[in-house]
């Protein structure tokens, strides 16, 4: 007798990649050093995808600009070196929760399409990104994080393993990409490049697999 296999038990293949979990690719522009006191200003988050090949692929960028939450610290140096200023209207900017809503939304639309269980935070110096993600997703009360409580993928980690280099303009050179320093420090322009330099790594190491 014929066994018929349910389309359900057939998973995508990027849930074997990463052993479920779903790597986003983020960058978060502060105005400061204390994820606790500090304004997170402007927060990025690539999603990826995969090919037919199994190589990852850069699918679409989320970019926010955030409000400072009520209180929130604002170093003169930090606002000087991102040339953030704010409190300019033109910025359009949102608060927090309703960013990380919208953001929640569409990793967890990627998570169903491609069978993986966690969304896991890929960052240059991932341990900054990550611990003022976590506080202000703490802010924000929402439940139902789709990110991985504490497992990161650095790309700076992974970048001294690969091409010797850890600051990310060297890395990007490094791997033959080019990094435009007058675009730097943008949250968008800075997750997208550090998404480029991700699956530049991840797809090298693939091709040397036996």
């Amino acid at each position: 007798m014929a066994i018929s296999m349910s389309t359900k038990s057939i998973k995508h293949p990027y849930s074997e990649r990463f052993r479920g979990f779903y790597p986003v690719v983020v960058d978060i522009e502060t105005a400061g050093f204390d994820a606790k006191k500090d304004a997170v200003l402007e927060l990025a988050a690539v999603l990826t995808t995969m090919d037919e090949d199994g190589n990852l692929q850069v699918a679409e960028t989320l970019h926010y600009h955030i409000e400072p939450f009520p209180g929130a610290n604002l170093e003169k140096s930090s606002l000087d070196f991102n040339g953030i200023k704010p409190f300019n209207p033109f910025r359009m900017a949102i608060s927090e929760k309703t960013a990380l809503t919208d953001m929640y939304k569409a990793i967890r639309e990627k998570l169903k399409k491609y069978d993986c269980t966690r969304a896991v935070m890929v960052a240059h110096n991932a341990t900054f990104d990550h611990g003022f993600y976590r506080s202000a997703a703490e802010r924000a009360g929402l439940k139902k994080d789709p990110f991985h409580q504490f497992t990161t993928f650095d790309t700076a980690t992974l970048a001294g393993l690969v091409y010797g280099q850890t600051v990310l303009s060297r890395a990007v050179e490094a791997a033959g990409l080019v990094y435009d320093e007058s675009e730097a420090h943008s949250a968008k322009y800075d997750a997208e490049i550090t998404a480029d330099l991700f699956c530049k790594m991840v797809n090298k190491v693939k091709a040397l697999r036996p």
